[in-house]
């Protein structure tokens, strides 16, 4: 008998551990809203831009050293890929990772600066879990998918605790309400199993709202054979996987979806707002907030305490992408599997709009 394993709050604390062994907490910010109070992660002031190492380190620190040298094979359209790259650099091992030909070029630079091997693919006509899973056997690799692992969910779902963490830290209530973007449902799944008692809500845009219509009708639904384009390239996910629709459907989350343009005026609104960078995929959070406190649909709902969490490289509702210039990072020596574990980071006062703010 086959024992599969399912992630758990207990794993999520686990990996929170591993997490703050290695890197300081990334900042939470606070606002107002029409009203409503929001906090928000800024996950994209990790090392490598991103939540994604969350799930990655959680992943990879469980393995043994004869795995470790056998090394990672990810598929990725950019974010997780860095994220696993990460990990794979800091603990000496070879990475490979299966990426759409049309990924941002930003996304694929930073994937190969940190010495993984890129294997392109078209997103339209394969299946990139086909061809990391062969890649996979033939070497005799670990393969991490993006989200349909339980230590993946669990590692993603050390955010939300930090944030809660931080949150009571100032002095604030637990969150009611976290509103979080969603591609494969890692980061959502997670943070379900993080906080149990708030209430959750993924995002999607508009056309590729599948974890939506899975939770609306129990069952997953794939997305469409024409789903239109969209700016959100963090989160296009064809289908969301049975762990993180078990997970959020048990919880009874809910789903939206937002329009390009309303992911548009999300990104202005956090440059204007926040002087900060936001990726569409990373603004759909922000985007739902505002358009549902427009119509009044939220306010019952969250009260007085929202928590929006973030989806990748500059994005987030709404984690940044800050120019380098803007952010230093400084390192010191560590266990020597962890070589360069963060020390501190350190941002000018001019980039810290927010009311609140913890480093």
């Amino acid at each position: 008998m086959t024992i599969i394993r399912q992630p758990t709050r207990a794993g999520v604390r686990d990996a929170a551990a591993k997490i703050a062994d290695i890197l300081p907490e990334t900042p939470l910010f606070v606002r107002s809203i029409r009203g409503v109070d929001v906090a928000f992660k800024a996950e994209s002031l990790q090392p490598m831009g991103a939540f994604k190492l969350r799930g990655a380190w959680h992943r990879l620190t469980v393995l043994d050293d004869e795995t470790r040298q056998k090394g990672v094979v990810a598929f990725s359209s950019g974010n997780h890929a860095q994220g696993v790259a990460w990990a794979a650099q800091q603990l000496g091992m070879p990475a490979t990772i299966v990426m759409p030909s049309d990924a941002p070029r930003v996304k694929r630079d930073a994937t190969l600066a940190m010495g993984a091997e890129i294997v392109s693919y078209d997103r339209k006509t394969e299946n990139r879990e086909k061809i990391a899973a062969h890649l996979a056997h033939a070497r005799g690799a670990v393969l991490v998918p993006s989200f349909d692992d339980p230590w993946v969910i669990e590692g993603q779902g050390s955010a939300a605790l930090e944030a809660a963490m931080q949150m009571e830290g100032l002095g604030l209530d637990e969150p009611v309400h976290i509103v979080v973007p969603c591609g494969g449902g890692g980061l959502a799944a997670g943070s379900a199993l993080a906080l149990p008692d708030s209430r959750i809500t993924v995002v999607e845009p508009e056309g590729w709202d599948d974890m939506r219509r899975s939770l609306e009708a129990g069952w997953i639904e794939p997305v469409g054979p024409d789903a239109p384009p969209t700016a959100c390239d963090a989160l296009q996910t064809m289908q969301v996987s049975p762990r993180t629709f078990e997970v959020l459907a048990r919880r009874g989350a809910t789903g939206v979806a937002v329009s390009e343009g309303e992911i548009r005026d999300a990104q202005r609104w956090a440059a204007a707002k926040l002087n900060l960078i936001v990726e569409p995929g990373g603004a759909v959070a922000l985007a739902a907030i505002a358009s549902s406190l427009r119509m009044r649909s939220f306010r019952s709902a969250i009260s007085m305490r929202a928590l929006a969490l973030p989806v990748g490289t500059g994005s987030a509702w709404p984690s940044c992408m800050c120019p380098t210039s803007d952010i230093s990072w400084r390192f010191r020596a560590s266990h020597p599997r962890h070589p360069a574990r963060l020390a501190a980071i350190t941002m000018p006062s001019a980039a810290n709009p927010a009311a609140a703010m913890i480093m």
